[in-house]
């Protein structure tokens, strides 16, 4: 039987089926020490320090009991504390992207996804180069700056090849004073030979979706396929890290598995990051399971409500404060309002998740790899954000400086990522005002920017910014980073 060990590069051992069982047993029984509870909950706040805030975190099995705490004042309390790590770290800074599907072929039987094998309706499509250029633009002339690009697993019509002419081109084209600065990478697991040609290639993260850490479920849940394979799945991100990508995104599938198996998993898995390479996952994001062409929510017997789901995010806030938070627009705008509260830190807008959607007219809905709830234009969503106190972050500065991994992560522990990060977002909040925003949005905007300028501490950087701000609205100068 494998025995649990966070440093163990054995996926058995690192996500260890008996370690989590024993967890949700400790949890559930001391889900209502009041004494406990509040000591954890004193743990994870964040600390101010002589050089900013540090936060302790909380391992799986102590995060575990808070998420299954059911004293009302103490959750209200955890959601609090969620908050005030994320304004800690990443401030009232939301980060902005969309996804960008490349093509729906796929070998696998997934069955909770429409891309699976067997679905014979659905059309197959494939990008390419210069469709792959026309989306890009399309997406350029909305605003964006930061694209997540997705694949089915095919090695027939999607060879790393492709993949990496796809990044290729998406880096190639600069339209207006349009450009896409980071690429973002979710594609099947691969070989740490692929994994260097992605680094090589200047993607920024590469993210995996585990779909359930429940190994019993997730073979039952992959039926056919390379994806079936559950050890090489789950040890991809050790691969990756391997290959030199030093950014990497977890996530869990929700709605697959009972939640509080995968939240542990979940945090298992980021433990073991830390252990083995030094660094946490720079992302995870939280989706749920939604319908989509022949796929039905109802099917799986473990969804969640929507107040367990934000819960869930609150404790992962506090488990892992230096992590970036990921939601989608397979949330509704007002979950996602809710889930911005408890240390979302970033977000898609305005995305069209079927292949080639964005040069359409109209939303196609026959690709689709799951129903967008939040259907709001980008424009919208960036109004919005701002109306609730949020600054739109287009930035991709620190991947762009090599503020990346270890690097990354040493400067938001210490806080000094903020030094930088603020001007950054208000000078891309600009950029965005000046070339794409309607009257209201832009109004709205230039108020925030300019209140916002008065909170950079240091007034050598407030002055570049402000200088670096006049320029963009009177001339084509773009891309001014720290």
């Amino acid at each position: 039987m494998a025995v649990y060990d966070p440093k163990s590069m054995k996926a058995d051992e690192f996500i260890n089926d008996g370690e989590i069982l024993e967890t949700l047993a400790y949890a559930e029984a001391h889900k209502n020490d009041a004494e406990l509870i509040d000591r954890l909950l004193e743990k994870a706040r964040p600390k101010k320090t002589d050089t900013g805030c540090v936060c302790a975190g909380l391992t799986h099995r102590e995060a575990s009991v808070l998420l299954a705490c059911e004293i009302p004042e103490k959750v209200a309390r955890m959601y609090e504390i969620a908050e005030e790590i994320k304004l800690a770290f990443y401030g009232n800074r939301i980060v902005i992207f969309a996804p960008l599907y490349l093509s729906n072929y796929c070998v696998n039987g997934c069955v909770y996804c429409p891309y699976h094998l067997k679905n014979k309706h659905i059309p197959r499509k494939k990008l390419t180069l210069e469709e792959v250029r026309a989306e890009v633009i399309a997406l350029q002339d909305m605003g964006h700056k930061r694209l997540a690009i997705e694949a089915g697993e095919d090695p027939v019509h999607n060879p790393i090849e492709y993949i990496l002419d796809c990044v290729s081109t998406i880096y190639s084209v600069h339209h207006k004073n349009g450009d896409i600065r980071r690429v973002n990478v979710n594609i099947a697991a691969t070989t740490v030979e692929n994994y260097r040609k992605l680094k090589e290639a200047g993607i920024g993260t590469y993210i995996l979706f585990q779909e359930t850490y429940h190994r019993k479920s997730y073979e039952e849940l992959h039926p056919t396929g390379p994806k079936h394979d559950y050890a090489y799945h789950t040890e991809a991100m050790d691969r990756a890290m391997e290959g030199g990508i030093d950014d990497v995104g977890l996530g869990v599938l929700f709605g697959l598995e009972l939640y509080k198996y995968e939240f542990a998993g979940l945090l298992m898995h980021a433990e073991h990051l830390e252990a083995v390479h030094g660094v946490g996952p720079h992302t995870i994001s939280v989706p749920r399971v939604k319908k989509a062409d022949d796929i039905d929510p109802a099917a799986f017997d473990n969804g969640i409500d929507d107040e367990t789901f934000i819960k869930l995010a609150a404790c992962i806030r506090l488990a892992v404060p230096y992590t970036g938070m990921i939601i989608s627009t397979r949330e509704s705008e007002q979950v996602r309002q809710r889930m911005l509260q408890v240390g979302i830190s970033q977000i898609s807008g305005a995305s069209r998740t079927s292949v080639g959607g964005y040069t359409e007219a109209e939303r196609p809905h026959d690709t689709e790899q799951f129903d967008v709830s939040d259907q709001r234009t980008l424009d919208d969503v960036v109004r919005w954000l701002m109306e609730s106190g949020h600054i739109p972050s287009f930035c991709t500065a620190c991947y762009r400086e090599g503020r990346t991994g270890d690097r990354f992560m040493s400067l938001c522990k210490n806080g000094q990522i903020l030094n930088c990060c603020h001007p950054n977002a208000l000078m891309t909040l600009a950029e965005y005002l000046e070339d794409y925003a309607g009257p209201e949005t832009k109004a709205l905007g230039y108020r925030m920017i300019e209140e916002e300028l008065k909170r950079i501490p240091k007034e050598k950087v407030r002055a570049i910014a402000e200088q670096n701000i006049r320029d963009i609205r009177s001339s084509n100068r773009r891309d001014f980073r720290f």
